[in-house]
């Protein structure tokens, strides 16, 4: 019988320098030789998932953004944007608050350099991968396409209390351990994604499985009839998880694969 199996890409798929094992290749490969569907499920949205890196290992879909956007076979079959409205209502909260965020959408990331600390590295890091397609966040404001968005942690405690405060009834805000925060419209996350994607393709529940590392990963993980948490992810993923399997780099994925017959 066919299955679906949904994996996250960073911390799972590959490491902190992008490195896949040769072990996960092979897993990718015999489960397609047995006709299995795979998907991306990632936090990241769509224009930030290199497809030259990721597609060749035999993915049939992705779902980026944390539920907000889902592919079969390179065809979009559902986008939720932040009305314009809404997303420069925030906008103009995150500076009050004076926030170092970026604004992900499905075509372009949104960032203003100088938000960040002089000492961070994540914007210049951010700007070599994606070249053209981070713009400034300034500027643009009558013109953002964004489905969710990142911040870090406030200096100030009490800002901080407040942007949970004035987001917490429209967002989901996912902290991701450090500084960092990930910020989803309520309703949608990993689980939903996979959810739409099933019911279009009539892909039965029993037949999903995911794999996972984060915080951002404990939806999809609690939703699949059969979910794998990395060894080596934060401890939330292997409590929500059915199954733990050995480190990322100590073949995890070949070896949960093993573990269900999937392979």
């Amino acid at each position: 019988m066919k299955k679906a199996l949904f994996f996250d890409i960073d911390g799972t798929i590959w490491d902190d320098s992008h490195c896949i094992p040769d072990s996960t290749r092979e897993a990718f490969r015999r489960m397609k030789e047995q006709g299995h569907y795979l998907f991306i499920s990632s936090g990241r949205t769509r224009v930030f998932i290199p497809d030259q890196e990721l597609m060749p290992l035999g993915f049939d879909g992705i779902l980026a953004g944390c539920g907000t956007y889902g592919e079969f076979h390179g065809e979009v079959k559902f986008y939720h944007q932040i009305p314009q409205e809404e997303i420069c209502r925030v906008n103009d909260f995150l500076r009050s608050v004076n926030a170092a965020y970026i604004l992900e959408g499905r075509y372009f990331l949104y960032l203003d350099e100088e938000r960040f600390p002089e000492e961070s590295v994540f914007p210049q890091k951010l700007r070599k991968s994606m070249g053209e397609k981070l713009v400034r966040v300034t500027g643009n404001e009558q013109k953002l396409e964004v489905s969710k968005f990142c911040a870090n942690y406030l200096q100030e405690k009490e800002k901080q209390k407040e942007l949970e405060r004035v987001l917490a009834p429209d967002y989901t805000v996912i902290h991701r351990g450090g500084d960092f925060m990930e910020i989803v419209p309520k309703g949608f996350n990993k689980a939903t994604g996979i959810q739409e994607i099933c019911r279009l393709l009539g892909i039965a529940h029993e037949d999903t499985y995911s794999f996972g590392d984060s915080t951002n990963d404990l939806d999809m993980l609690a939703y699949t009839a059969h979910s794998v948490a990395m060894g080596d992810g934060m401890q939330e993923a292997k409590d929500a998880a059915e199954y733990v399997t050995s480190p990322l780099r100590e073949d995890g994925i070949l070896k949960a694969c093993e573990h269900y017959g999937l392979v």
